[in-house]
């Protein structure tokens, strides 16, 4: 795990340290918990150049999360249409799209899909971000079957810097707007910076300080940690990690990343 004032060099040499010796990616269980992951699947080629919707489905099928934010799961341009089989995923899962598809037959908003298996989506909230590319976030809010409510942002951020700060810019006015929900944002962030040149610093007033960083890209040496899964209260997650098995790291050029969400524990941290 990365430390939070850690360097991209020492990150560099940690993952050479420890290619040869990499986690199954199964540790991970949620006895008392919610576990929610996030999964850039890359239209669903992988990094043998093959398109294999089927083989991204069963990566997660493997993760085994209640709730988990996709994306790049909708053609990028003409219809969007959605490349993952929701059907088939749902009878193998139990996980089911809370929809916000912004064209009729896409997925989910500018790639962005968030599924859930249990719980009661009480709240849908597509949001357009600000930049040269078309991106997006969706915003769920999710009466948990353990109980308590979860906020998730789930976002895909752009490749430029300036447009990154604008969208997290768009994301804390997002929180301003609304409740002290305990709220997850995850997604592709696309930021490798680390400490004071990251432009995740910008969510700081809503978020506090960021969590250690876990390098997840590009999956067969993962040295960039632009996944990420962020909470607005301290305890509210644990256990964060790369979802890192042998088909991850085929199936996308991103690995998952996941974490146990405890509402309990967060408000005895708050």
């Amino acid at each position: 795990m990365q430390r939070k004032n850690g360097t991209l060099s020492s990150t560099v040499l940690e993952a050479l340290r420890n290619r040869k010796n990499r986690p199954d990616g199964k540790q991970i269980t949620s006895p008392s918990g919610t576990l929610v992951a996030s999964y850039n699947v890359h239209k669903c080629i992988g990094v043998d150049r093959r398109f294999d919707p089927e083989r991204t489905a069963r990566v997660i099928q493997e993760i085994g999360a209640d709730v988990i934010a996709l994306q790049e799961a909708d053609q990028r341009f003409g219809e969007r249409a959605g490349l993952l089989d929701l059907a088939h995923l749902e009878r193998e899962t139990g996980l089911v799209s809370v929809g916000a598809a912004g064209f009729p037959k896409a997925h989910g908003w500018h790639g962005n899909v968030v599924l859930v298996r249990q719980g009661v989506v009480r709240d849908l909230h597509p949001v357009t971000l600000p930049g040269l590319e078309p991106r997006g976030a969706v915003v769920v809010e999710i009466d948990l079957k353990q109980g308590g409510s979860l906020r998730i942002i789930a976002a895909h951020l752009g490749l430029l810097r300036r447009s990154r700060a604008q969208q997290l810019h768009t994301i804390i006015e997002l929180m301003k707007s609304r409740d002290e929900t305990p709220t997850l944002l995850l997604g592709d962030l696309n930021e490798w910076r680390l400490g004071d040149r990251s432009s995740l610093n910008t969510l700081h007033p809503a978020f506090g300080h960021m969590p250690p960083a876990v390098p997840s890209f590009p999956s067969g040496l993962p040295l960039l940690a632009l996944d990420r899964i962020i909470a607005n209260r301290q305890g509210l997650i644990s256990s964060f990690q790369t979802h890192d098995t042998p088909l991850a790291r085929m199936a996308s050029d991103h690995l998952p990343v996941k974490a146990v969400v405890d509402l309990q524990q967060a408000v005895t941290a708050a």
